[in-house]
């Protein structure tokens, strides 16, 4: 009997047409271009008015149907990954009715009636979690019917904050299959972990005041700085060594081995960071050769071989970091010091930096997109790689999954021979049209939920919300209840 092959088969994504320019947003702050040109990227997007994270959801999970020619008959699962949700009771419900009823309009048939409609919520993991239960869904009771996972989300910081350039917003659906076109997944290869970490990055739902509910402030996550950085680099650690066991390879070599990786990343920056010290744990925990390699790394930093090594192994209880006396310190400061150092050798270039480059540019003009952030990035490096006619049938991918700390995934994927012809249907670059550069007022505006002067635009194949509920009496309540329509 042969094995039964689960996997990726096509990806879309949306965009909202509003785009800060992040050059001028630094000339509105005084802020240092080249740093943030440098960390950051170029460009994000904002929603605007008339449009919801569900809107968002349903334009991509619309355009995954139709530039793909997917039966929609045959979906029985759709799951939706975000942490933006604006209703604590409905979910992927509300993007299956809003495709439904557009799916009618054009004269296509609807999704399954026998549809499973999950949430997901884990912080920017959400989606990953989404999307392997899919792949659960395929490989038990789903048969010969097709999974969507549809990841949504809007990236809003504080103004004057040091997340404040690393807004977005936007929208990621995966198609998943039985015998898949892009990838194949085979969960049992995958690394998992989680572990509780306070006040790393968290929405809670009362005001800053701390007086009650206070839907105003739903949006502005809290999370510090660099107990936030260090709280990614662990993490992401230990599900690492979750799929190195369960993979059986020596941690370094699997890392050389990988022809590219793909992380979450909330800036330029991040995934560079995370993928450098995972290369330093990986040698800390090798074999001599690997312990070689890795002193010469430290004599460039000026870092001694055994403290790193004790620094890596220490198991630090970051809870106790967690205060106000502590948050502020570096819990792995000599991994840092020699991080630095090894950012400047061939190494580095060869197994770190080659690795993470398929589709950068392409990232730098999305800002953070949390859940949807990893699947955009691994649609803009396949492109990228088919435009360059690179390979990738049979080689290696690893995809990174991070939830603010608490938890994460490590997925290998194997690209399967033929991707290139699903990949011409993501059509990432046409995804980014159209795009409004918006003022410094209009930005503004656009923060506040008002709708700015002078923004024309026309939607066009695309949902919207046409109201939203006001009533809430005794005979009718539908107050706070968005009501959409898609303009064809």
């Amino acid at each position: 009997m042969a094995t039964m092959t689960t996997g990726l088969s096509a990806v879309a994504l949306y965009l909202p047409p509003y785009r800060v320019d992040l050059r001028r947003w630094c000339e509105w702050t005084g802020t240092d271009w080249d740093k943030i040109h440098k960390v950051v990227g170029t460009g994000f997007r904002l929603l605007g008015p008339r449009q919801s994270i569900y809107t968002m959801a349903a334009n991509a999970v619309l355009r995954l149907i139709r530039q793909n020619d997917v039966d929609p008959s045959r979906v029985r699962y759709l799951a939706l990954g975000t942490e933006s949700s604006t209703d604590n009771s409905a979910g992927a419900i509300i993007i299956k009715g809003m495709v439904d009823a557009a799916l009618k309009g054009l004269g296509l048939p609807t999704l399954s009636r026998n549809c499973e409609v999950p949430e997901f919520k884990h912080a920017c993991l959400g989606g990953i979690y989404g999307l392997k239960n899919a792949l659960r869904f395929l490989a038990t009771d789903g048969g010969d019917s097709l999974a969507i996972v549809v990841c949504t989300d809007k990236a809003l910081y504080e103004r004057g904050s040091s997340g404040e350039p690393t807004q977005g917003a936007g929208a990621a659906a995966l198609l998943l299959s039985r015998d898949p076109s892009i990838a194949t997944i085979d969960l049992c290869e995958a690394g998992t972990a989680s572990d509780y970490r306070t006040i790393d990055f968290r929405k809670p739902l009362i005001n800053r005041n701390g007086t009650g509910a206070s839907a105003d402030f739903v949006d502005i996550p809290i999370y510090n700085g660099k107990y936030s950085t260090s709280c990614y680099v662990d993490e992401m650690q230990q599900a690492l060594q979750d799929m190195y066991r369960k993979c059986g390879r020596r941690p370094v070599e699997h890392l050389r081995s990988l022809e590219a990786v793909f992380m979450h990343r909330p800036y330029q920056r991040m995934p560079e960071t995370g993928l450098g010290m995972a290369y330093l744990f990986a040698l800390a925990g090798g074999n001599a050769a690997d312990h070689s390699e890795l002193a010469a790394i430290c004599a460039a930093a000026d870092v001694a071989p055994e403290a790193l090594r004790a620094e890596i192994s220490s198991a630090p209880d970051f809870i106790a970091y967690a205060v106000r006396e502590r948050v502020g310190e570096e819990i792995f400061p000599l991994c840092l010091k020699t991080l630095r150092a090894f950012r400047q050798t061939n190494t580095f270039a060869r197994d770190v930096g080659s690795k993470i480059t398929l589709g950068t540019d392409r990232m730098l003009e999305l800002g953070n997109l949390y859940t949807a952030a990893l699947p955009a990035w691994l649609a803009a490096g396949l492109q990228e790689a088919r435009e360059r006619n690179i390979e990738l049938a049979g080689k290696e991918i690893l995809l990174i999954g991070y939830g603010s700390g608490d938890a994460a995934d490590a997925i290998p994927i194997r690209i399967v021979p033929g991707w290139q012809r699903a990949i011409e249907c993501i059509a990432f670059d046409a995804a980014l049209e159209p795009s409004i550069d918006l003022s410094h007022d209009q930005y503004l505006a656009l923060r506040e939920r008002s709708a700015p002067n002078e923004l024309d635009y026309a939607p066009s194949a695309e949902f919207i919300v046409e109201r939203i509920g006001q009533e809430s009496n005794a005979v009718f309540q539908d107050a706070g209840i968005e009501y959409y329509r898609y303009v064809q």
